[in-house]
């Protein structure tokens, strides 16, 4: 059943109206609402994109972004923390009927979105801490971190009220299936996707 679009005057958001005002200030900028809080999060560097094109490949190749699911980039998912609260994915795997599940500010109902994956930044502690919390409440039902600052990939499933009861990380080296539940069979090479994330070593530094 497809959630009720219910936008209202940004004058009775006065979050989301600055949320608004901040990305129109600072155009590249990605600014979420979790808590009541606003998070704001500078523009990508090059690794991090690298590492996204490299996350989008397994999963486009074992089919998801045909038939039944999409795999999308910066789409926003409302949360239920708070009641202006929403959140801006890197990454995610959401179901195919997505446009009828618009509920307000370009964000969509929880229930269509099968997986969220965030690629740290400077501000990782968010992805690893803040993040985990309001997609565990908002039932989303795989959470994947590529965790740059630590080289690790977690993958957390089974959300129960503010957290996830399985939480697992994995090194280089090592290969990741997700969880079925997704639509397709998908595994990750963890070396190939840290190594995307990493920035390039200049001349100078060799």
């Amino acid at each position: 059943m497809s959630a009720a679009s219910v936008e209202r005057p940004h004058g009775e958001r006065p979050l989301i109206a600055e949320a608004n005002r901040l990305m129109d200030r600072n155009p590249g900028y990605r600014v979420e609402i979790i808590g009541g809080q606003l998070l704001v999060t500078p523009p990508p560097d090059g690794p991090h994109a690298r590492a996204l094109t490299k996350l989008m490949l397994p999963f486009i190749t074992a089919g998801l972004h045909v038939g039944e699911t999409e795999v999308l980039q910066g789409v926003g998912i409302w949360l239920p923390t708070d009641a202006e609260d929403y959140a801006i994915p890197d990454l995610v795997v959401a179901d195919a009927d997505l446009d009828d599940h618009l509920i307000e500010n370009n964000c969509y109902d929880p229930v269509c979105f099968r997986l969220v994956l965030e690629v740290t930044s400077s501000n990782w502690k968010n992805d690893l801490k803040t993040k985990v919390a309001a997609y565990a409440e908002a039932k989303v039902p795989v959470y994947v971190v590529v965790d740059r600052k630590h080289q690790r990939v977690h993958v957390l499933t089974d959300p129960v009220d503010s957290e996830y009861a399985t939480h697992r990380f994995h090194a280089p080296g090592q290969l990741v299936t997700l969880p079925d539940s997704i639509g397709a069979k998908v595994t990750l090479d963890v070396a190939e996707v840290l190594a995307a994330g990493r920035a390039k070593r200049t001349p100078e530094q060799s």
